[in-house]
């Protein structure tokens, strides 16, 4: 099968090669990748068209544009290698195409390079404990373009590249494989979009004397980013013991000392440090009301606060001594808050 390096100008305004050589003639600058709307290509023309603005974008390779570059690996990976790939299943004439592949590939494993290097530096820079509290939302502001307004509601959970830098920052491992059963009532893992952290730390104002605990923690993430955002003590409860060792080995990377994580049921937890406790679905029906049950008991004592996220959060609303605050109480996409009267 032959390929045509033309496109039908009766179907397009401007080809992307147009765009660029107006946009070159017009400014004199280089032509950066948030300068054209992309559109996955077609053909061979096409492909080279978008493997030469990515590469001529020098913009993508100055490490302060973690945005940007993301969403460059992304497309090289997800549309002109994926196109790639399906046009080489229909010719009989592969090698322009090999080529073309080779150049893409190596375009992305070179931005990739850029981000491996730059989480390497902030790693170790958190370990010399260079960023704590605002100090750290700042660095995350300097890379990813966080919410004014982290209240605003998300019709689906979705994660977006706020989740991305987090997961690189803080997850330098290959995620282990589960080795216990869940009980009919656990809800299998699945990490906190990092947005969701970013609002508890901005809803509550955490003091020194607070102690943080993470009900259902995973792999760390969430606790791990309270800590840094905060200060303050985490303590992460997690069923299953894999993921609480590789939390541990996170912790223990980032010199994380203040971060403790527990491989308990969360039923049989002991909680009589904690003032703020956080849940993302980790247990559902009579495992919930047990938890609950531990959590109005410590209540009795000091007040508490707790914050839920996903479908869980509908259940402990009615809890009657509970009193919420959040914004709906039957929306799983929107932040649970609640204090102990």
């Amino acid at each position: 099968m032959e390929f045509s390096n033309k496109l039908d100008s009766h179907q397009k305004k401007a080809t992307l090669a147009q765009q660029i050589f107006n946009y070159t003639k017009l400014t004199k600058k280089e032509p950066e990748i948030s300068s054209f709307d992309f559109q996955p290509p077609h053909g061979i023309s096409e492909i080279i068209t978008c493997i030469e603005v990515i590469d001529q974008s020098r913009s993508l390779y100055e490490e302060k544009n973690f945005n940007r570059r993301v969403e460059a690996i992304d497309f090289i990976e997800f549309q002109i290698i994926d196109q790639i790939d399906w046009l080489l299943q229909k010719t009989d004439q592969p090698n322009e195409l090999i080529l073309l592949k080779g150049r893409a590939e190596k375009i992305k494993h070179h931005l990739e390079e850029i981000n491996v290097e730059l989480f390497q530096r902030l790693r170790e820079s958190i370990r010399n404990k260079s960023f704590t509290g605002k100090g750290f939302k700042s660095l995350i502001n300097e890379y990813v373009d966080l919410h004014t307004d982290l209240k605003e509601h998300h019709e689906e959970e979705g994660y977006d590249n706020l989740d991305i830098f987090i997961n690189e920052l803080t997850s330098f491992q290959p995620i282990p494989e589960q080795t216990r059963e869940l009980e009919a009532e656990m809800v299998f893992y699945q990490k906190t979009p990092a947005r969701i952290i970013f609002e508890i730390a901005e809803e509550y104002q955490f003091t020194e004397d607070d102690v943080f605990f993470d009900l259902g923690s995973g792999l760390g993430q969430a606790a791990i980013l309270v800590n840094l955002l905060s200060g303050v003590t985490v303590y992460g409860v997690e069923f299953e013991p894999a993921f609480c060792d590789y939390a541990r080995a996170c912790t223990d990377q980032l010199n994380l000392p203040d971060v403790t994580f527990i491989n308990e049921d969360a039923r049989k937890a002991d909680y009589s440090k904690g003032t703020v406790f956080f849940m993302y679905t980790p247990f559902k029906g009579g495992i919930l009301q047990e938890v609950l049950e531990v959590l109005r008991k410590e209540s009795l004592s000091r007040k508490i606060k707790i914050f839920t996220y996903g479908p869980c959060t509908a259940q402990v609303a009615l809890e009657c001594w509970l009193d919420f605050s959040g914004d709906d109480a039957n929306s799983i996409y929107s932040l649970g808050v609640f204090s102990s009267r």
